[in-house]
Formats: structure tokens, C-alpha cells, sequence
């Protein structure tokens, strides 16, 4: 699928900042069927049991996805909300150093709310968590007092992707 565009990533974000040590530094892009997508890998830091990735990342990162979807179906970065309903299913071992596959799409939107749903993928289309978040839209000046006079979604950094194909399986 084509790549649209590219969203900017914040700094300190557990999943897009790119100056958290700890985090994912995950890209996130706007596709062409308005879904968002990212390229990422957890790595060992990220992990439960040994070999796994903790579930608390699992959902952060569906979570992500789901806002971004908002993103992604706009087209720019000025619409926002809040999570209030996370509903995820863990389908099968989230792994740590192999690159995933992240959608969100939106499902369902009025002037006050939004639905998405969101899925981590193996690169032969294995749905290996996915949720459906809803999130209750609002101003980020109301979100966070600072949003507007700190400048956190501060990186756009080209990458040259330019498409993300996977295989449709087991969906």
C-alpha cells in the first residue's frame, strides 16, 4: 500500500519520541486508503517473559495508532483526543527484535467521539494483538495546559518509504 505521507514524532513519547531512550522511536505514516501505518520492532528492553513483548506495550502501542488513525484520515496533525475505552485482544506472542507491522483505521466518528481499530502484525499478515479504542475528541490546550507553548511533536524526519506491503493472512 502507498505512503501518503509521513506524521511527525514527538520527543519524549514512549512510542514515537525520538529522544526517549527507552521508547520505540516507531514512524507512522498516512496511507492512501486513510489508515495510518508503522514499521517498528520492540526490543529486548521492551519484553515480560523472555522472548515476548510486555502487554503494556502491546496496548500503547495500539492505543498510538488509534489517535493517528484520527491523523492520518485528516491528513494533518490538528485534530486531537483522549482515550476512554481500550478493549485489546492479545492473539498470539508478540515478539522483540523482528520488525512488526502496526494499522489503525478509523471505524466509526461523529463530532465528539471516535472509534478505531488497531493491529500488530508479523510481516506475513499474522494479526498478533489488535484492539478497538475509543477515544472523546477535545482541543490539546484542554488536554494539557502546556500543549500549546511546548513543542512536542517537533520531528519530521524523511525516511524514503514509500510503500509498506504485507500479506493479507489470517485476519
Amino acid at each position: 500500500m502507498k505512503v501518503v505521507s509521513k506524521q511527525r514524532n514527538s520527543r519524549m513519547c514512549m512510542i514515537c519520541g525520538l529522544d526517549n531512550e527507552y521508547g520505540l522511536r516507531a514512524p507512522f505514516y498516512n496511507m492512501e486508503d486513510k489508515s495510518v501505518m508503522t514499521l517498528f520492532k520492540y526490543r529486548e528492553q521492551h519484553q515480560s517473559y523472555p522472548g515476548r513483548v510486555h502487554g503494556g506495550l502491546i496496548t500503547a502501542m495500539l492505543d498510538e495508532m488509534g489517535l493517528r488513525a484520527l491523523w492520518a484520515k485528516e491528513g494533518k496533525e490538528e485534530k486531537w483526543g483522549v482515550t476512554f475505552a481500550l478493549d485489546t485482544k492479545y492473539r498470539k506472542p508478540v515478539p522483540y527484535d523482528v520488525e512488526l507491522i502496526g494499522k489503525g483505521i478509523i471505524i466509526k466518528e461523529t463530532s465528539k467521539f471516535f472509534i478505531t481499530e488497531s493491529s500488530i502484525m508479523d510481516k506475513q499478515g499474522n494479526v498478533l494483538a489488535n484492539g478497538t479504542i475509543k477515544y472523546i475528541k477535545l482541543d490539546k490546550d484542554k488536554i494539557n495546559d502546556n500543549m500549546s507553548e511546548h513543542e512536542e511533536m517537533c520531528y519530521l524526519v524523511d525516511d524514503g518509504v514509500k510503500e509498506i506491503n504485507f500479506e493479507e493472512a489470517n485476519k
